[in-house]
């Protein structure tokens, strides 16, 4: 079972009053306070109104790079609130990599929030990702566990199958999720240009405030490629309710926008599957996560096939 990878460097709250204090000393005299510690980033509240982000290993040091780089210009894009950098943390002798000032978005991490209240916003998280589903350039990061072809993704998926990761979801779920992926690969496949992803919209990089969606956390895994990738959250973050109302929206969106895509849920399904396999077999080390992948294995094999109502699989 892998754990956790541990921090590479001490994040304390010292340290980041130093980083303050060295580069941006109007902001040194605000109360900092942890915040979250996650695999690859820890984020310290900085006041009210703000937060310092900084990678805990090297491996995350460059998806933050790419954060700094592009979330301003995707800030532009997306209605709900991204955190875009208002200052930057260049690398010292106090601490060798960069790092982040960010907004804080006030809100409930959806993670915490009952599943079916996650439904009232359905609506407004498929309008925030038809909105940064337009052509990425050609510079956009490159991530090569998101977003590319399915098929790169199915040793992995292999691998924790045969490790008996899903073994726990009943004596037939190998099966069904070899048909949910077979049809994942049959589908067709996305028919236009790369497009911006955000590469991980789970739960638990979503805030809801007042049921609307709040905010949108996390663009460490922001890439450019098939749309579909980030449409997994129909079963990372709904049941059956909410992941009608935001298939329905998507379709609206995307069909109104174009190009026709009849294979979007069936790749999306297999994404999913990538996805919550990924989250189960780390869930000892990280319980929300290991019950967000739990809760959408569950979804995808009590519902089957995916299928699009308009004949996805083409045949």
């Amino acid at each position: 079972m892998p754990v956790k990878p541990p921090a590479e460097v001490d994040l304390t709250t010292a340290l980041v009053r130093g980083l303050l204090a060295d580069q941006h000393p109007d902001l040194a005299a605000l109360p900092v306070r942890p915040a979250v510690h996650g695999w690859d980033n820890a984020t310290f509240r900085l006041g009210d109104d703000l937060a310092v982000r900084l990678p805990r290993r090297e491996a995350a040091a460059h998806l933050l790079e790419h954060e700094q780089r592009w979330l301003p210009v995707l800030a532009a894009l997306c209605p709900v609130p991204v955190p875009a950098p208002v200052r930057v943390g260049r690398p010292s002798e106090r601490f060798r990599w960069s790092w982040s000032v960010v907004p804080w978005v006030a809100g409930e991490h959806a993670a915490d929030e009952p599943v079916a209240d996650r439904a009232r916003w359905a609506d407004g998280l498929a309008e925030a990702l038809d909105a940064l589903h337009v052509a990425a350039p050609a510079t956009a990061p490159v991530n090569p566990v998101r977003g590319g072809a399915l098929a790169g993704r199915a040793a992995a998926l292999r691998a924790r199958v045969d490790a008996g990761h899903l073994d726990g979801f009943g004596p037939g779920a190998r099966a069904q999720v070899g048909s949910i992926w077979h049809d994942a690969l049959a589908a067709l496949a996305w028919p236009g240009p790369p497009v911006w992803v955000h590469g991980d919209p789970h739960p638990a990089n979503l805030v809801a405030r007042d049921g609307r969606l709040a905010g949108l956390l996390d663009f460490g895994d922001v890439t450019a490629g098939d749309p579909a990738c980030d449409l997994a959250t129909a079963w990372l973050t709904f049941d059956d309710a909410g992941r009608a109302a935001f298939r329905a929206r998507v379709d609206a969106l995307a069909d109104a926008r174009g190009p026709a895509d009849p294979g979007r849920w069936q790749r999306a399904a297999g994404w999913a599957l990538v996805m919550a396999s990924a989250m189960v077999t780390h869930g000892d080390d990280d319980p929300v996560i290991g019950a967000i992948g739990t809760h959408a294995l569950g979804e995808l094999l009590r519902t089957g096939r995916p299928g699009d109502r308009r004949g996805a699989n083409h045949r």
